[in-house]
């Protein structure tokens, strides 16, 4: 193996086990609790590693939220129906807005803390709505949202009820209701508003 294969290699093994490490600290604490050197520590690395593949607590935090995000974008694209392909797009849909709430529930503390620090702001209008590589993750929900229902009602305005449904993810309200009641409620309620519209 050359030395830069190697290099690779060993980049992606640190990657994965501060990220594992982080995941573990957040088991037992909150977000805003955990240190850059305590992570650095749980994943066998020096601190100056963490650093270098991360920039800061907030870049850690992101990452460790892309990745979570990243294993429902994959259910999406590639697993089995009704989250992936395969199933008609209402139930396609349903399922997708049951399994948002789901990662969003079972990461409260991370989004309330990537929220304060600025870094999982929805895109703002000054940006012109378009997509861009600042929130992947926003985007790639977006887009499966948007086109989801515009395949069941092209005479809706897909796009718009689409930041809509994720805009409520942002909500300090509705987010506190989440941490207070769990991740039923709000799912029925997202179904119920997605059904509604696509029966109307």
């Amino acid at each position: 193996m050359s030395a830069d294969r190697r290099e690779r290699a060993d980049a992606v093994r640190n990657r994965r086990a501060i990220l594992a490490a982080t995941e573990e600290l957040l088991a037992t604490h909150r977000p805003q609790d955990i240190s850059m050197e305590q992570v650095a520590v749980a994943a066998g690395v020096v601190k100056g590693t963490v650093f270098h593949r991360f920039g800061n607590r907030t870049g850690l935090m992101l990452a460790l939220m892309m990745e979570r995000a990243r294993a429902l974008n994959e259910a999406v694209t590639a697993g089995p129906p009704p989250l992936g392909p395969g199933a008609p797009d209402r139930d396609r849909l349903l399922a997708f807005l049951d399994a948002m709430v789901e990662v969003v529930s079972r990461n409260k503390g991370l989004l309330a803390e990537l929220a304060h620090s600025g870094a999982m702001e929805s895109p703002s209008a000054d940006k012109g709505g378009t997509p861009g590589d600042d929130h992947p993750v926003y985007w790639f929900w977006h887009g499966h949202i948007s086109a989801l229902i515009a395949s069941q009602r092209p005479d809706a305005d897909a796009d718009t009820i689409a930041h809509v449904l994720l805009g409520a993810l942002h909500s300090e309200p509705v987010l506190a209701q989440l941490a207070a009641d769990g991740p039923r409620r709000l799912a029925a309620t997202m179904r119920s508003l997605a059904c509604g519209m696509l029966d109307a």
